[in-house]
């Protein structure tokens, strides 16, 4: 028998529509837990003008040079962390997860995830930011596309009582500027987010 996968989902990835666009499928009864040890930070970049993906502010065309995404970082205390939710995968849906988290490496997390364990999961994995993308600065320009960070408060609304709640207390507070966006140009692989 096959271990049981899932992916500890802290962002973008906790909203089923999102996730299962990407996966083919519907995303169904994720699991609310918490990722111990760490923290959750807008310090993921990303180059606007050199990605598979370039947005224009949508209020006067203007490229932004670059847009940052949550990401999640190690913490000095062990605490019980940032909220997220644990979402069952193949080793194949893994390796689509892997191409739509391109700025991301995966690791794992199993022993990290909440107080009770890994939600009956034998391995969980999460998405962090590839050194090359991690910024833990935010560069000049930087912004925050605003229909990411609504889907994102969305998702966490609609997980449980709570935890809209819990993701705003566990997340650093937003160093720059929300934007609504459009975008211009892409080389987006099929399943990845065109919104964001």
């Amino acid at each position: 028998m096959s271990d049981r996968l899932a992916v500890f989902a802290y962002g973008s990835l906790v909203s089923g529509a999102s996730a299962g666009r990407t996966l083919g499928r519907p995303i169904e009864d994720p699991v609310p837990a918490r990722l111990r040890g760490h923290r959750r930070r807008w310090t993921l970049v990303r180059d606007n003008l050199r990605s598979e993906k370039t947005f224009a502010r949508a209020d006067d065309g203007t490229l932004p040079s670059f847009f940052l995404g949550l990401n999640l970082e190690l913490a000095a205390a062990r605490e019980d962390g940032p909220n997220g939710a644990l979402i069952e995968v193949s080793e194949g849906e893994l390796r689509r997860l892997d191409l739509r988290e391109l700025r991301y490496d995966r690791i794992e997390v199993t022993g990290e995830v909440g107080s009770d364990g890994a939600g009956g999961f034998d391995r969980v994995f999460v998405y962090v930011a590839k050194p090359a993308h991690h910024a833990p600065d935010p560069p000049e320009g930087a912004l925050v596309i605003a229909t990411y960070a609504r889907e994102v408060e969305t998702a966490f609304a609609s997980l449980g009582a709570g935890e809209l709640e819990r993701y705003r207390s566990t997340t650093d507070r937003c160093p720059v500027e929300l934007v609504e966006a459009v975008l211009v140009r892409d080389r987006i692989p099929e399943g990845n987010p065109r919104e964001w």
